[in-house]
């Protein structure tokens, strides 16, 4: 259709080409002088204003379709972003702004804004402009479901969270009526059948010496006496890790030198304690000094029982403030990080956790195994 253009010399025949070109668009498509009035308009642009093309030429159309802003406050002709076309020489495109139609109502419009030039002069305007209405309900829509879905998520979480710290009380909680039974069962052993193991054993001390020139009597006897002294250092080793009377005696420090030390006389492993002067003033609390003591009671199981390893030192020294409680052995290490369901790691995390304290391993295959418990800000 458009192939013979150049052919054509006649001024109508040009002008009914552009207005056949203007009639097909499909957005709304006008132009204004440097006064602003509309020197012509497409009826897609008429239509969707709710006027005849014939009512809007030579109109002014800031005033008549963009007076107001959606608010319905005014907009000044000087603030109209339509008119910086022609007044500064340059085009703009806008999204944020109304057009208004005959009945009243605005609507969400997106429109750009051209200069039109005569030469180098500029003569006025051309503005292309649709209703974005439906796409602005959609993204409203779509704001207003973002906004519901991180509410809910945030309420999750806080649930959660709400959830793992009642969790976290309660574990501790359990903890301390755990540790209370411990020393109650410690209490009645020690009480109940140590002095009845003493009493045995001063029986048959009376008996052996009764028994004397019956030489089998006296070896079955004696036979006893072992028994009966085996028993006690049983009660007494399972009272002592039940509850250790020198942690309640002489403290947490005292207590960890003396858990290696029986470690070390059952021929198990060599141990080694390093523990700083100034770590040695520190004092933590009766709770905070049980949940450590479980802590490397734990660990040295651990090592015991996996790591098969030779030698194990345990250190405490005070780190810029921090309390620092390292166990490292020279056994056979271990993945990281640990699987999931590795619950005696999981309990020592969730101790540490409970006095404010971080744990932390450092292990792999055949490297040994290095465990870090930090208690932050410790008054020295």
């Amino acid at each position: 259709m458009f192939s013979d253009l150049k052919h054509l010399s006649h001024r109508a025949a040009w002008q009914r080409q552009l207005e056949m070109l203007l009639e097909s668009a499909g957005d709304g498509i006008y132009g204004i002088d440097l006064r602003g009035r509309c020197i012509f308009i497409n009826r897609a642009g008429a239509d969707m204003l709710g006027y005849s093309p014939d009512e809007v030429v030579g109109r002014n159309m800031h005033y008549l379709i963009h007076h107001s802003h959606s608010d319905r406050t005014l907009m000044h002709v000087q603030d109209c972003r339509i008119f910086r076309a022609f007044r500064e020489g340059r085009g703009i495109r806008v999204e944020d702004e109304v057009l208004w139609r005959r009945d009243g109502s605005c609507f969400d419009a997106q429109y750009a804004s051209y200069p039109i030039r005569d030469h180098d002069r500029v003569v006025g305007a051309v503005v292309t402009f649709s209703d974005i209405s439906a796409r602005r309900r959609i993204e409203g829509e779509l704001q207003r479901t973002h906004a519901l879905l991180e509410r809910r998520v945030q309420e999750r979480t806080a649930r959660l969270q709400t959830a793992h710290e009642s969790l976290r009380r309660l574990s501790a909680h359990l903890s301390t009526l755990r540790e209370e039974e411990r020393a109650h069962i410690a209490r009645n052993i020690h009480d109940d059948l140590g002095a009845s193991f003493t009493a045995l054993r001063l029986d048959l001390d009376w008996l052996s010496r009764r028994l004397a020139g019956q030489e089998a009597l006296q070896a079955h006897v004696g036979r006893m006496l072992g028994v009966a002294q085996q028993a006690m250092e049983s009660t007494r080793r399972i009272v002592n890790d039940l509850r250790p009377a020198v942690l309640d005696h002489l403290g947490l420090w005292a207590a960890l030198e003396t858990l290696l030390q029986d470690l070390q006389v059952r021929g198990e492993l060599a141990c080694r304690y390093l523990c700083a002067a100034e770590a040695e003033r520190c004092r933590l609390g009766r709770a905070a000094e049980i949940e450590i003591y479980r802590i490397v009671q734990e660990l040295l199981t651990n090592v015991q029982r996996h790591a098969r390893a030779r030698c194990v030192s345990l250190s405490v020294e005070i780190r810029e403030r921090n309390l620092v409680v390292e166990l490292e052995d020279d056994g056979i290490g271990m993945q990281l990080p640990e699987p999931a369901h590795t619950f005696g790691i999981l309990g020592m995390r969730e101790r540490a956790r409970s006095i404010n304290g971080v744990l932390e391993l450092d292990s792999a295959p055949g490297a040994g195994t290095r465990a870090r418990l930090t208690l932050q800000e410790i008054s020295v």
